[in-house]
Parts: C-alpha cells; sequence; structure tokens
C-alpha cells in the first residue's frame, strides 16, 4: 500500500504493508539511519522520534497509526546549525559509545519543548525510558538543564 508521510518537513511515498515499523521506513526506505534499532519492544528509548513533537517508540508505531509530521535526529539540527539540545549535548560532553544518544536527544527535545524549564524530577522523569548503557545520566540532566537555560536568554 503506498503511504505518503512527512518527514523532517520533506514529503515521502512509500510502498509497504500497513504494519511495517516506522523505524524501518525511516532506516531502509528513506535511509535515515540516525533513528537507532535498540530493542523492538519500545523498552530501551534508542529508536525515539518525534510525530508532531509527540516523542514516540518508532519500533512500535505502526506505518499506519503515523498521525502527523515525522522528525527524526537528522530533522532537528545539523552538525553545522545544530539545535540548542544538541549543543548542550557535545558541550556536556554526554555521549560515550554514542548508540543511545539520538533518542535520547530526541525525548530531551521533547520534553523542553512541552516543558522549558524542567527540574531535575520532571527530567528524570520524562527520560526515565530512554536507556544508556554507558550510564551519562547525570551529564544527560546537565545538559538538558544548560539547554533550558540556553532558551530562556534566546
Amino acid at each position: 500500500m503506498t503511504t505518503s508521510l512527512t518527514i523532517n518537513g520533506t514529503r515521502h511515498q512509500v510502498d509497504l504493508p500497513d504494519d511495517v515499523p516506522l523505524l524501518w521506513v525511516l532506516r531502509d526506505e528513506i535511509g535515515l539511519t540516525g533513528t537507532k534499532f535498540g530493542c523492538g519492544v519500545a523498552a530501551c528509548g534508542a529508536c525515539t522520534v518525534q510525530i508532531d513533537g509527540e516523542a514516540v517508540r518508532s519500533c512500535q508505531v505502526t506505518l499506519s497509526d503515523v498521525w502527523g509530521d515525522v522528525t527524526t535526529i537528522e530533522g532537528l539540527g545539523t552538525p553545522d546549525a545544530m539545535a540548542t539540545i544538541q549543543q548542550a549535548w557535545v558541550d556536556h560532553q554526554v555521549a560515550q559509545c554514542g548508540y543511545c544518544q539520538s533518542g535520547q536527544i530526541m525525548q530531551a527535545a521533547a520534553l523542553l519543548a512541552e516543558n522549558p524549564d524542567p527540574t531535575d524530577t520532571e527530567i528524570d522523569d520524562a527520560m526515565q525510558g530512554n536507556l544508556c548503557r554507558c550510564g551519562t545520566y547525570t551529564r544527560i540532566r546537565a545538559a538538558i538543564r544548560a539547554a533550558s537555560a540556553k532558551m530562556k536568554e534566546a
């Protein structure tokens, strides 16, 4: 079945079954490999993207369930023009292995869009479903706080 999707502001047509997970549409059909496969059961957050600004696990959202515009890590910013949250990630040296980071950043960006001044508890609650095997949780929280402060300056 042919489905039309808007991903990072660009319209795409895909001819795939309705039950294909969005993750595989993004990676295999569109070629956006920044979104990672982690567990396949929405337990780790590595595949987090946004649909109309809401953080979702793309491994569990099927093609037929996509209800709006999709934003991936590639649509958030670029190496030459990083989003505030991405720059905070760099400034706080959050990434170690880096595998979970695109999902972490997409979850954090959704949090800051909804709550521009979160407390540490609100950060921890919002980020609890995004796992980091390297254990950079304190740096993740610091980067989110720094991005929040920077966004208030603008």
